[in-house]
């Protein structure tokens, strides 16, 4: 029996400027759907959640939603003006949650909802949004880049809350590792239409190129000018990627070298050749150590004893949590700030470029002419001359934009924008301030091309998982209490470094509760024979059917997949709905046991 939608659009239309924007769509959004939005900045993907949130009238269609469902969006820049703190943000409003919901869930997430809204950072707005979105008990969330300046500790209590989640969401993020993780199906808005798959974002690359596949098949038996269309889909897309994974051959080929470096006999060697002038190091940290006032007068240190020397070419992903010190490391390493012991010299000939957070150069009133060639009609591209308009194509522009107010754009072009004027500069150190924040997939792809073509030394600080495994060859890890890890690789290789060191402090952990008595048994609650045995064995098998739809996602990830073996592809996507309805269903089992045994 098919379930029916909490929501539904028929034939949805929007005009936009001169033309539509969106055109006979249908949208069915089920109970417990887990849906990825996907798109290309500037697609509408903003405009498509807000349209289902009831936001925006549309031109064409009809909207139909079941009586009592409670739809809450998340907006990817919330309006903070005229609120005096973040609690009064949270709270305000005819729809605002209890306050007693959302406090409890700013203890979880760590935000101070006390602090004043404008001179908050934009991490604590992005966690009093959460707060106000999460505690609105949703019947369907609508999260637009919901990961956005969170820390990696946030983002993982987010994943866990999402999870645990008994609603239906929609979602727009560029964080794979966070789509692949909590998506079961996708919707892609591409060029004013909107595909739906069943399959979560770990199968959408296979997907896609399946379906540029077909399109340039269909244009072969067109006209020419199709196929040069076709020709852009297969090559604009499926050879960019394919080019990066020589590209990521490259970059493994990298973090070995630099492991062989790291370890005490490459240090040693280095050593060495500290004083010699042909050295390649850029950047040469010894002993670093930097304190800041605490509370009751004490001082905090966020770098105690750091050691490390940055060679040319070297890309640097920095990760901790909000507050342990990122931005401190970067001012200290690019010699902005001087560590209280310890040297840092750099190379006398390094010019660096910082593309920051705030994209604080865009403004809204300047025409992309003006941000990318000053006026005119030529722009710098690292001492080569190249017309305007086609280094607009390089970054994914249309052309003709080339005259289009800032302010015209959306928040990824923006950042999008941002980047090709500062790429543009002839620089041999670059530093990127969370450079994934609303950028599409595409993009994403683009700005690791450039980054392993770039001639010159890269700083990241990025909570872009996915993003930082694509790009690095060291990861500098900081835990807040002024130790750093030196990890030669990425994200993953960090993580694999805690979780070791997490498993060897278990055993230490355990033999000191051994001689604890064991605390008092809670009293059970009456079940049957069969409803203990559920209640008991489900929570094992509910993780047996993550892993296995995890694993089979992950072998849909192969972009050959389908052509090589077609009949795999469609046995994997069969068995990942099966274990979808069987894990949805002992869920549902699961929580109605947990009911009476709390009853």
């Amino acid at each position: 029996m098919a379930i029916a939608p909490i929501l539904s659009w028929e034939g949805l239309g929007l005009i936009q400027g001169s033309g539509w924007l969106f055109r006979d769509l249908d949208i069915h959004i089920g109970p417990r759907d887990r849906l990825a939005l996907i798109g290309r900045n500037g697609a509408g993907k903003t405009t498509l959640l807000r349209l289902i949130a009831g936001q925006v009238e549309a031109d064409r269609g009809k909207r139909s939603i079941q009586p009592g469902t409670r739809v809450v969006m998340l907006e990817q820049d919330p309006f903070f003006t005229g609120y005096d703190t973040l609690l009064d943000f949270a709270i305000h409003g005819e729809d605002a949650p209890p306050r007693h919901e959302v406090e409890a869930i700013a203890d979880q997430l760590g935000v101070d909802l006390s602090r004043g809204a404008a001179s908050a950072s934009g991490g604590e707005r992005r966690r009093a949004a959460l707060c106000r979105a999460l505690a609105s008990e949703p019947d369907l969330l609508l999260l637009d880049e919901p990961t956005n300046h969170l820390d990696l500790a946030a983002i993982d209590w987010l994943e866990s809350w999402l999870q645990r989640y008994a609603g239906a969401f929609v979602v727009i993020s560029h964080d794979r590792t966070f789509l692949t993780r909590l998506t079961r199906a996708t919707l892609w808005l591409d060029r004013g239409s909107l595909r739906r798959k069943e399959v979560g974002f770990g199968g959408y690359e296979a997907w896609e190129e399946q379906v540029y596949a077909e399109e340039a098949r269909a244009a072969d038996k067109l006209d020419a000018k199709l196929k040069i269309e076709a020709h852009w889909l297969e090559r604009g897309v499926t050879a960019r990627r394919k080019r990066n994974q020589g590209r990521l051959e490259k970059l493994w080929e990298m973090r070995a070298q630099r492991a062989a470096m790291l370890s005490p006999q490459g240090a040693a060697k280095l050593a060495v050749v500290a004083d010699d002038s042909k050295t390649k190091s850029v950047i040469v940290a010894e002993h670093v150590t930097k304190r800041f006032p605490g509370t009751g007068g004490a001082q905090r240190t966020v770098i105690k004893d750091f050691s490390l020397r940055i060679q040319r070419g070297d890309r640097i992903g920095v990760v901790g949590a909000n507050g342990s010190g990122k931005t401190t490391l970067l001012k200290i390493l690019t010699g902005e700030m001087a560590p209280d012991e310890g040297t840092v010299t750099l190379a006398a000939t390094l010019n660096g470029t910082v593309i920051d957070q705030q994209r604080s150069l865009m403004s809204p009133d300047k025409r992309i002419r003006d941000v990318l060639a000053e006026g005119g009609d030529w722009v710098d591209v690292r001492g080569v001359r190249k017309h305007v308009q086609g280094y607009l194509k390089d970054f994914l522009f249309d052309p003709g934009l080339v005259d289009a107010r800032v302010g015209t754009l959306s928040g990824g072009e923006r950042s999008r924008l941002l980047l090709a004027r500062e790429f543009a500069r002839l620089s041999n150190l670059l530093v990127l301030d969370e450079p994934t924040n609303d950028l599409d997939l595409e993009t994403l792809d683009l700005l690791q091309e450039v980054i392993a073509d770039y001639d010159g030394t890269v700083l990241i600080v990025s909570h872009d998982r996915d993003f930082l495994d694509r790009t690095v060859n060291i990861t500098l890890g900081l835990d807040g209490s002024g130790h750093i890890d030196v990890i030669a690789g990425g994200y993953a290789d960090w993580e694999a470094k805690r979780r070791q060191r997490s498993a060897q402090a278990k055993p230490a952990k355990a033999k000191a509760e051994a001689a604890a008595p064991p605390p008092p048994s809670p009293r059970k609650a009456k079940l049957s024979y069969k409803d203990q045995r559920d209640y008991e064995l489900l929570p094992k098998r509910i993780e047996e059917l993550e892993a296995a739809i995890a694993r089979d996602e992950q072998a849909l990830a192969d972009p050959s997949l389908y052509t090589r073996a077609p009949d795999t592809f469609a046995a994997l996507t069969a068995a990942i709905e099966k274990a979808r309805s069987e894990k949805e269903a002992a869920e549902e089992r699961w929580l109605e046991l947990a009911e009476q045994v709390e009853g």
